[in-house]
């Protein structure tokens, strides 16, 4: 499925200000699932720009703004063909078909601080609750995961929040509530503590049956849907390699998913971040829109997270 995406970033202060360099991770990530047909970034007012790559492969843009101003504007499109499947078939080796099984050496070697916790557990109530899905020894391993995966949306009600930081794997377990980043890290840090290598991955979601003007329009229409950014995780699992689990919605496989960058802490995944010289009061605020579209057989919608 082809799809193209705007997402728009819009800073604002109250005068001309000094706009330090700005760190962009806006490059979807290509596999064998996931082609990338086009992309391009600019800003407003134009920035020197530099690319690298971080110790995850990701793409890492770095914007210099030339010049002082009252805003400033980061406009980036993409368009991308997603071929991943829903509810794939996994070619998980035969030695990790069975939970608990062990990785290689080269593997646990590989995956290092992806199967450590994050965060703290003094009491191990998080260990204590993730244990709880294990149903016997041994398991299936990804009927474990699937279990795992329904489980944090079963624990958890779903709230949008806009705000930055996130909450601990602990704090969304008593709230009860919590956004997708929220659902995402619980469920990366429950799989750590059973042995699983994790990480988390942000980007973008796809919804077609969201979109209500599914059937209307001529054939070769372009519809425009409305959204934000996403968080899940990917699971390494040997054989099949890294899957895709999006707890949120219950779903695992890259279907309707769009990575962009991956880490071992939602922390280090911010789609921009950046700085300027000026005082407190020179900042008013952010804008941040994402659209998506697609041709009338294919179009649909972004949900916000």
């Amino acid at each position: 499925m082809q799809l193209r995406i705007h997402h728009r970033t819009i800073y604002l202060y109250s005068r001309p200000v000094d706009l330090g360099p700005h760190r962009l991770m806006l490059r979807p990530r290509e596999s064998p699932d996931m082609r990338l047909l086009s992309f391009a970034v600019s800003t407003s007012p134009p920035s020197l720009f530099g690319w690298s790559q971080d110790v995850y492969g990701n793409s890492v843009a770095r914007a210099l703004p030339m010049w002082t101003a009252d805003s400033l504007m980061i406009d980036c499109e993409i368009r991308v063909d997603n071929l991943a499947l829903a509810n794939p078939t996994l070619n998980i080796a035969a030695e990790a078909t069975s939970y608990p099984f062990r990785y290689t050496d080269t593997e646990w070697n590989d995956l290092g601080h992806l199967t450590q916790p994050l965060y703290a557990d003094p009491h191990g109530e998080l260990r204590a609750w993730a244990q709880a899905f294990v149903a016997a020894y041994p398991t299936g391993t990804l009927a474990l995961l699937l279990d795992l995966n329904a489980g944090v949306a079963d624990a958890v009600a779903y709230q949008s929040r806009h705000g930055d930081g996130t909450q601990t794997p602990l704090e969304t377990l008593r709230r009860g509530w919590g956004s997708c980043r929220d659902f995402a890290v619980l469920m990366a840090e429950a799989a750590r503590q059973l042995g699983f290598g994790a990480r988390l991955v942000s980007g973008y979601l796809y919804l077609p049956d969201l979109d209500p003007g599914l059937d209307a329009g001529p054939a070769d229409a372009t519809m425009p849907a409305t959204g934000a950014t996403h968080a899940w995780i990917e699971i390494y699992l040997p054989g099949a390699g890294w899957v895709a689990f999006d707890p949120t919605h219950r779903s695992y496989g890259g279907a309707n998913l769009i990575p962009v960058a991956v880490a071992r802490g939602i922390a280090d995944l911010p789609p921009v971040e950046g700085s300027f010289t000026g005082t407190t009061g020179d900042y008013i605020g952010m804008h941040v829109g994402v659209t998506v579209s697609a041709p009338a057989a294919q179009h649909g919608m972004i949900r916000r997270t």
